[in-house]
């Protein structure tokens, strides 16, 4: 706790509570949709709950329809942002249609993608159709993401996808998973990035579930996390692009550092998922074990109101290694995505920050 300066001990109490008035509120804020599990690429750290195969057909967009129009009849629409994933969303020929259509309905979307099918022309049929944000993934320059990604032209279609949709005036931001190739080249990423006139860019690492676990190219050590850190804090204090870390966990004395928040896990507060065989869930990130139910037998209003137990009281994790932790009134264990189907945390971010 020492290495805590009062003024963090005081905003981390702050954000204690406002994370218990969120579990008892819980306003759906954020909705993805797995629209898809198609993809043009072979990225290394996919795969992390390969439970449904990837020939799983695409959900129509009337069953998501559905819950949108459930949604509207309860809540806000303008309020929630549904966020189209996949797969690779833009897989899917409708797409834009699927845009339309929610707009319609009231609700904000973006995407998320790999940017491979993002041309000139495609992005202007998605912001007609009302797309409000946009993240594309840009994991090192271009050795390094085509290595990640699986493809050799995949550089190319991301770096221009990111160059147009920069000067679109869109909530626009570009995400890169830190590895063991691309960790030494953060700083030229960094100027790359700011070239193309990037305004927002965010840092994740992977959390070692699936293929993860198992390639020590994709897991960076304890050291370098640490100064991954160090890097994010100097970055946002240059000021040149706004720069953070990913929701992943907890940071200790980096809190209120490295992120525009402090840490807590969202799933099933405020975020929810519809994933490609009508699970519903906190975050597509997360297991299935911790399913909540499905649009195809449950009504969604239901289970987000009357469900989401484990996601909004974490007591059941406080075990192992959580049991006796210092930190735990304001860590409350970690994202739900370091946990497995049995609820161990996989991957403790302070131990890895040696605090």
């Amino acid at each position: 706790m020492s290495q805590l300066s009062l003024k963090q001990l005081i905003a981390l109490e702050v954000n204690r509570g406002f994370i218990k008035q969120e579990a008892a509120q819980h306003p759906l804020t954020q909705l993805f949709w797995e629209c898809t599990l198609r993809c043009n690429m072979r990225c290394r750290h996919c795969g992390s709950d390969c439970k449904i195969s990837a020939v799983h057909p695409d959900m129509p967009f009337s069953d998501f329809e559905k819950v949108l129009l459930r949604i509207k009849d309860t809540y806000d629409s303008s309020k929630i942002l549904i966020i189209l994933s996949g797969g690779e969303p833009l897989m899917r020929e409708d797409l834009a249609d699927c845009g339309r259509k929610i707009r319609r309905l009231g609700f904000p979307w973006g995407l998320v993608s790999n940017g491979r099918l993002m041309t000139k022309d495609r992005i202007e049929e998605l912001l007609r159709a009302g797309m409000r944000t946009a993240t594309i993934s840009l994991d090192g320059l271009e050795e390094d993401h085509n290595w990640m990604r699986g493809i050799p032209d995949a550089f190319e279609y991301a770096t221009e996808a990111i160059r147009i949709l920069a000067g679109k005036g869109i909530a626009f931001d570009v995400v890169t998973c830190v590895n063991q190739r691309n960790f030494p080249k953060l700083n030229d990423i960094k100027e790359f990035l700011i070239g193309l006139g990037v305004k927002r860019w965010r840092i994740f690492t992977v959390f070692p579930v699936g293929r993860a676990a198992t390639d020590p190219d994709l897991q960076i050590d304890n050291a370098q996390y640490r100064s991954l850190m160090d890097f994010i804090v100097s970055t946002r204090k240059e000021g040149r692009i706004h720069l953070s870390y990913g929701c992943e966990g907890f940071l200790g004395p980096y809190e209120g550092k490295v992120r525009d928040h402090l840490f807590s896990c969202q799933a099933g507060l405020t975020i929810a998922s519809v994933r490609i065989d009508g699970a519903i869930s906190g975050c597509t990130s997360i297991r299935s074990d911790f399913d909540q139910g499905n649009i195809y037998t449950d009504d969604f209003v239901d289970v987000w109101e009357h469900r989401f137990g484990t996601f909004r009281d974490h007591s059941r994790f406080r075990t192992g290694d959580c049991e006796h932790c210092k930190w735990w009134k304001w860590c409350l264990g970690n994202g739900l995505h370091l946990r497995d189907g049995d609820g161990r945390l996989l991957m403790c971010n302070l131990q890895r920050l040696n605090v």
